[in-house]
């Protein structure tokens, strides 16, 4: 199926030849763009054709209607033209009473049904026959025994449909489209997930990128489930076949048999069929790319050969992360459930065009645009810790709203529209002074990434590989840094876990030195890391980089699925992982760290729960712009309320009293009554609400302290800590009882429980948390049963 120009099977051209699909069945022989504009010539000269002149090519595949019940499905000349038609011939005579070589009926008995039907229709029905003879050729060429049977059968769709007059439709268990979210909206989410905080010009060159990938998508020639069966013994045989033989019946078949309905590759299928064919795919583009690079124009270099590489790096990672959120179909949910109508940001290109197209030209800086963010690189960049690959400036990561629910409300999406518009605009909003009060922690260490002041590199030790240098004396910096910052940690200590392949370091470098670093272990088997040391040198303090580097290192986890921390702070630390994240709460199980992790006296153990939604390296950024948001639909409101309403006259009339929803122009101010609990009337009704709630908390996994009352022998001192102590067990009997005469009541009983725990309790006991999480857990299931204001 390669083309005359000697391209790979599968692999679009990239040049200035520009990028041409393959046709069904062409066997290497002919160029498919020249064998799709064929068969559009043929097409045209037969619909141009006098009327005589397509009756007799529609009594070729027209059954016989003559009395009697023939069953001649088709008219045959006496006289056949010869193959090939010599064109030094002129064309003959149609004579409608010509008898048929096979059942001896004339012409006219097979095309009476055609007596009355309109030109357009007749000219439909021709284009559907020049598609059967096509697909008559492409049947007998092709070897493959898959391809052979999808162009067998829908060849006799097609040789059906013209039997019957009818419009060929395929019959499939399933109709396109058949993943969701498709190929496009994916690439779609994964723009607006990674690039949407560029300024215009930049994010313009990353769109023109994401084109140039769904283009080759939509070219592109599957290899067949045979050929793809010898590559990859171990994949899913069964759903690829049943990928490969949807794409060639809806997407490639059609590119020229235009009687069948078409479908763009990129608007039908999704995950599954982009990660069957992304590596390959990336291969063998940036391949030819470096091959035929003097081909390409000056003004497109850079994009294709630096760009777009980076580009497919960054999006290989989400095609294959179990956990990319570009994949969801909530990615844009909005607050009722539905998918807020935003405009597309790419829409496949609906013909082919080359690699490099570009519709506007755009000035790329290339030490601003296209860089990979070091925590979302692929693993092949950050994995071999031993050789330190560096780590890249970050590229910024998009605004939070972009894959979170937005509360939308009564607010109409043009006017959010226009208020991101001016958000976005870099001259409607001014830059944050780094002196000011209101900017982020790590702004500055941001800035000093972006121009390369300062790297971050995770480094590690290795046994089986030869030592690089450079590797070694960054590991030597990072231990002397940890002995200065940490006097009271032996340095022997220090040494043996830095240079334990088991660790690595996320290290940070300024001017070729290490300047700071966190050194972690990883257990991926027990979901967490533990974080061992953290220290920046005293004279780089104060400058935001603590917070970019724990910023990077989250990042750095949660591409690789682990997403919860552990470290053990001294009194010095707690404050800057407070301000981290961490918290004495620690999510993981007991079961999960104890026996893993260094126990350290006169510390907290403290833990840190990622969420594989959250850009770190740029929360502050998305944070900051969200205040603009609010800052902006506040002005906005106001504005429209800033209207003048005339006096009430009804307490002139004698009224003393009225409802503080009729008076002008309130609502419009935002005011809504304030909500108060539902108090249940029904005292059957309220006892069956309360008992449903008590039993689904005593049911909760955290409940089993207190079920019962405290036994003093079991927790010496309680009761003259506690004075008024609580437990599930009384208020079951309480309730049953019919003690509970008001909602107050029982959440009144039921907030004491979790009261009395905290104040017996130390914040890092198990009690304590349990606590906390069954309270959480209470008011869920109040709100739900609508006692209290949700």
């Amino acid at each position: 199926m390669a083309d005359s120009a000697g391209i790979q099977q599968g692999s679009p051209a990239i040049g200035a030849a520009g990028l041409v699909p393959a046709a069904p069945g062409a066997g290497g022989t002919e160029g498919a763009a020249g064998g799709s504009a064929r068969i559009a010539v043929k097409k045209a000269q037969l619909r141009s054709s006098p009327r005589p002149k397509k009756l007799e090519k529609l009594g070729v595949y027209s059954s016989c209607k003559a009395e009697g019940a023939c069953k001649c499905n088709g008219w045959k000349s006496q006289n056949p033209p010869p193959t090939p038609p010599r064109t030094d011939q002129p064309s003959s005579t149609v004579n409608l009473q010509e008898p048929c070589r096979s059942c001896s009926h004339t012409l006219g008995d097979h095309v009476t049904h055609l007596e009355n039907v309109s030109e357009e229709e007749m000219n439909r029905l021709l284009g559907i026959v020049l598609d059967v003879e096509y697909l008559y050729t492409c049947v007998h060429k092709e070897e493959d025994a898959d391809t052979k049977q999808v162009y067998f059968s829908l060849f006799k769709l097609l040789r059906k449909s013209i039997l019957q007059m009818g419009k060929p439709m395929l019959e499939a268990q399933e109709s396109p489209p058949f993943e969701k979210p498709s190929i496009e909206q994916g690439v779609n989410n994964f723009v607006q997930y990674k690039f949407s905080h560029l300024p215009s010009k930049e994010r313009q060159t990353i769109m023109e990128l994401a084109k140039m990938f769904l283009n080759q998508i939509n070219y592109w020639q599957l290899e067949t489930p045979s050929q793809r069966r010898q590559r990859v013994p171990n994949d899913d045989a069964a759903g690829y076949k049943a990928n490969y033989t949807r794409w060639l019946c809806y997407c490639n078949v059609p590119q020229f048999c235009d009687s069948l309905p078409r479908y763009e590759t990129t608007q039908i299928f999704g995950r599954t069929l982009v990660r069957s064919v992304f590596t390959v795919m990336r291969k063998q583009l940036l391949e030819q790319a470096r091959q035929e690079k003097d081909k390409l124009p000056p003004e497109k270099r850079t994009l294709i050969l630096t760009h777009f590489p980076k580009f497919l790096s960054m999006l290989e990672e989400e095609v294959y992360s179990h956990s990319s959120p570009i994949w969801s179909q909530d990615f844009l949910a909005g607050a009722s459930g539905g998918l807020i109508p935003i405009h597309t940001v790419i829409s496949a290109p609906p013909v082919a065009r080359p690699l490099y197209y570009s519709p506007s030209p755009v000035s790329v800086d290339p030490t601003t645009c296209g860089s990979v963010s070091p925590a979302r690189k692929t693993a092949s960049v950050l994995e071999p810790n031993p050789v330190g690959e560096k780590r890249k400036p970050s590229e910024p990561l998009p605004h939070e709203e972009n894959k979170r629910p937005r509360v939308v409300g009564d607010i109409p999406m043009e006017l959010i529209n226009e208020v991101m518009a001016t958000i976005t605009d870099p001259a409607a909003v001014p830059e944050t002074s780094l002196l000011s009060a209101h900017s982020a922690r790590d702004e500055a260490a941001r800035h000093e990434e972006r121009r390369g002041v300062i790297e971050f590199h995770v480094i590690g030790n290795s046994l089986n590989q030869k030592p690089n240098k450079r590797i070694l004396m960054w590991l030597v910096g990072l231990q002397n840094v940890f002995s200065h910052q940490l006097p009271r940690m032996p340095k022997e200590y220090i040494t043996r876990l830095v240079f334990d392949p088991k660790h690595k370091t996320l290290s940070l470098i300024k001017d070729g030195r290490v300047i700071g670093g966190i050194c972690f272990r990883m257990f991926p088997s027990q979901g967490f890391t533990e974080i061992v040391f953290c220290a920046v040198t005293s004279n780089e303090q104060v400058k935001g980089y603590g917070t970019h580097l724990m910023n990077h290192l989250k990042e750095y986890h949660i591409k690789h699925d682990i997403l919860n921390f552990l470290t053990y702070a001294d009194e010095y630390a707690i404050g800057y992982f407070k301000k981290q994240g961490f918290s004495k709460d620690i999510k993981v199980p007991k079961a999960k760290y104890v026996g893993y992790i260094k126990d350290y006296e006169g510390a907290t153990l403290m833990g840190c729960e990622l969420n594989p939604s959250i850009p770190y390296t740029e929360f502050s950024v998305i944070i900051k712009k969200q205040k603009e948001i609010i800052k902006k639909l506040i002005e906005r409101k106001q504005a429209q309320i800033r209207k003048v309403y005339p006096g009430l006259s009804c307490f002139k009339e004698g009224v003393r009293q009225i409802p503080i929803e009729s008076i002008p122009g309130i609502r419009e101010t935002g005011w809504k009554p304030i909500g108060k609990g539902k108090e249940l009337k029904d005292p059957d009704q309220l006892y069956s609400t309360l008992k449903t709630i008590l039993q689904h908390v005593k049911s909760h996994p955290n409940a089993w302290p207190f079920m019962e009352p405290v036994k003093k022998t079991e927790a010496p001192g309680y009761y003259q800590v506690i004075r008024f102590p609580m437990d599930l067990k009384t208020m079951s009997e309480r309730l049953k009882s019919r003690y509970y005469m008001t909602r107050k009541l029982f959440m009144a009983d039921m907030q004491r429980i979790f009261t009395n725990c905290r104040e017996y309790n130390p914040p890092e006991s198990e009690y304590y948390k349990c606590a906390n999480l069954l309270e959480k857990f209470f008011y869920t299931k109040i709100k739900e049963a609508g006692l209290i204001e949700k």
